[in-house]
């Protein structure tokens, strides 16, 4: 069973005023264009999505995270495995790039500033490290509040009516992490909108604290396979483990072209994916993303091994420069291309 409060396990079976309100549906659009307050008419805020599918496989000694982009619109961000240490990455999906066309500032860029974003605790409010234990739990709420706070500091001048379904969060982080004396752990925090209109067409905005369920290790008796999430969730694609339990043909070919990928596949629907060699699973996942990734989207793959930490498999390829990005990155900033030394 799940437990709803504010945080919740999950088992793994499983701008002021303007004269028009630019609204567009994160489903949709890869851009959102919000109304921002400002003294200049019509000033907007257009956050850009990372939208796509993150697919985790946790192997023998090994936690492979690939990625694919779902090439919506022409400003699809790809979501990138990013570096938070050398047993930990993020993928941010959603509102990843804030920035304005006005004045051609970029506001935020969550992906890259996610290294950096850590939060406090709030006192007399039920924290992970209450029901997991353990200061890894802190640690993940910690960069969920660090999140929060950055979500919160670029959307507290919205002041136009987004209209969002219910069940579509603005961002999400998915963070995976290799723990010693723990092991594998996979985590979703999901960050949602609130607004209440103070006067005709004049909303307040603010972003709720997330949700986060755990979807490694999975419970007792439940098979450990493949986990995948995507974006926007209510993407009709089907997940590469229900392809594969389809017999999809372009990954039937696949699987007869190699014993090992055959070998690989059998483990992962029989529930046994720490069986597989990290570099037979590194092989067929590679291959198996690429078979099903839409035309010309961007791919990424990276792993944590439990004795060297992170490494790319398949970086992400460089993004074209644009004019808002080079006017706000400092010369010493971080890349994703290379993790931190």
């Amino acid at each position: 069973m799940r437990r709803f409060f504010e945080i919740t396990r999950r088992p793994a079976i499983l701008a002021g005023m303007l004269s028009a309100i630019l609204v567009a549906s994160l489903s949709a659009h890869a851009r959102i264009l919000l109304a921002q307050e400002s003294d200049t008419p019509g000033e907007e805020t257009v956050a850009n999505l990372a939208a796509g599918r993150v697919v985790i496989a946790v192997v023998k000694g090994t936690i492979l995270v690939g990625t694919v982009e779902n090439p919506i619109e022409a400003e699809t961000r790809l979501p990138v495995p990013v570096p938070l240490a050398s047993d930990r990455l993020g993928v941010v999906f959603g509102a990843v790039q804030w920035s304005s066309p006005s004045t051609q500032e970029q506001l935020a860029r969550l992906d890259e500033e996610l290294p950096r974003l850590r939060g406090h605790l709030v006192a007399g409010v039920p924290h992970l490290g209450t029901t997991q234990g353990g200061d890894e739990a802190v640690d993940i709420e910690s960069v969920g509040q660090g999140v929060l706070e950055r979500l919160n500091q670029v959307a507290q001048g919205l002041h136009g009516k987004v209209d969002m379904p219910d069940n579509e969060p603005l961002a999400e982080v998915i963070l995976v992490n290799y723990l010693p004396g723990y092991g594998p752990d996979v985590w979703q925090l999901s960050y949602r909108i609130k607004q209440e209109e103070q006067e005709t067409d004049y909303w307040t905005t603010r972003v709720l604290r997330p949700t986060y369920l755990q979807f490694w290790p999975p419970e007792k008796g439940q098979p450990r396979t493949l986990v995948e999430f995507s974006y926007p969730p209510d993407d009709p694609s089907p997940t590469l483990l229900d392809l594969l339990r389809k017999k999809d043909p372009r990954l039937e070919k696949l699987i007869a072209s190699d014993p090992k990928m055959a070998d690989v596949v059998s483990h992962f629907l029989q529930g046994d994916s720490g069986k597989i060699p990290a570099a037979d699973a590194t092989q067929f996942l590679r291959a198996a993303l690429d078979a099903i990734a839409p035309a010309h989207a961007r791919e990424t793959m990276a792993s944590i091994s439990s004795e060297t930490g992170f490494a790319w498999i398949l970086p992400p390829p460089p993004e074209p420069k644009t004019a808002i990005q080079q006017r706000n990155r400092p010369a010493d900033a971080p890349t994703l291309v290379k993790p931190p030394q």
